[in-house]
């Protein structure tokens, strides 16, 4: 085999973003070379020089309106760094799912700019739409599929081989506690399986970047530690998480980075430990994330258990 299309493959799948290993899953998958010889020639090119920067997602004053002028995002400016879980914090209304789907291709900004891995969300959404996941708060099913053939197709929709698309979703099934109603129609699944399958449909290909627009709505504590658990092997993978989510512990257990949103504009960011300490009171007091929701937005806190 020809090895300089290989390089500009490899070259071209790092600029979007994409780490090593899942480079090096996606060419196997597709059946190039085998694993092990795969492993030695990604590790050995080297990533261009032009895509060292921490940032894969980066947002510069972008604005949304929905008509009639029901402003939803106003001049917000972000980064988020490769290989973290960022979080969005927000009332219902804040701007949250509105900036997800921007970065998810799904919305095109009225001004500003909204890069992901280095490709412009509106110029480059085709390819960018390869290299990320999105659950959103509706699940994207096929409810006369079983939840078998709904993961086979879409990975068979990324290109995957029939042998790679049925172990890939073996797998899935089985990590998410799926596979005794894996030949069930999706209509006969109960809330929380649908959130799981939902989830299992987007990570899939394992992207470079992963978007989970409230993702444990709907799940029981033993569904919301299970995706955690998911999310954190992800990121030790390689996939940047950025999740918005109405759980106060859910933010502080997973995120290394938290924006706080409101009436369209980011009015906090920082790490969960950052953030309690600016809106902190007296030395001996006790801060949790309820307290700072509560003190930048003036609402009462987010969901708890």
């Amino acid at each position: 085999m020809m090895l300089h299309p290989l390089i500009n493959y490899i070259n071209d799948a790092r600029k979007r973003g994409l780490s090593s290993k899942q480079i090096t899953q996606t060419l196997t998958g597709a059946g190039w070379l085998i694993h092990d010889m795969m492993d030695i020639i990604v590790d050995h090119i080297q990533a261009p020089e032009e895509i060292s920067s921490e940032d894969i997602i980066t947002i510069r004053n972008a604005s949304k309106s929905y008509w009639p002028k029901i402003k939803a995002l106003d001049d917000v400016s972000l980064s988020v760094k490769r290989g973290s879980i960022t979080a969005l914090l927000g009332p219902n209304g804040a701007g949250k799912t509105t900036l997800v789907r921007l970065m998810a291709t799904l919305l095109v900004p009225d001004s500003g700019s909204v890069t992901v891995a280095g490709s412009d969300v509106t110029r480059d959404a085709q390819q960018l739409r390869s290299i990320i996941g999105l659950a959103g708060q509706s699940v994207a099913l096929d409810e006369t599929l079983t939840g078998r053939e709904n993961l086979e197709m879409i990975a068979r929709l990324y290109h995957f081989s029939p042998q790679v698309s049925s172990a890939r979703t073996d797998e899935l099934l089985f990590q998410l506690e799926l596979q005794d109603a894996s030949d069930r129609p999706v209509k006969t699944y109960s809330g929380g399986m649908r959130r799981r399958l939902d989830l299992a449909a987007s990570i899939i290909a394992k992207p470079a970047v992963l978007f989970l627009d409230e993702p444990t709505t709907g799940l029981d504590p033993h569904g919301r530690f299970m995706l955690w658990q998911i999310i954190r092997e992800l990121v030790e993978q390689g996939t940047t998480v950025l999740l918005t989510t109405q759980y106060m512990e859910e933010a502080d257990q997973l995120a290394h980075y938290i924006f706080v949103i409101d009436h369209g504009r980011v009015i906090a960011q920082g790490s969960p430990d950052e953030l309690k300490q600016q809106v902190g009171g007296d030395a001996d007091e006790e801060i949790s994330l309820d307290d700072v929701f509560m003190k930048l937005t003036g609402h009462t806190a987010l969901i708890h258990e």
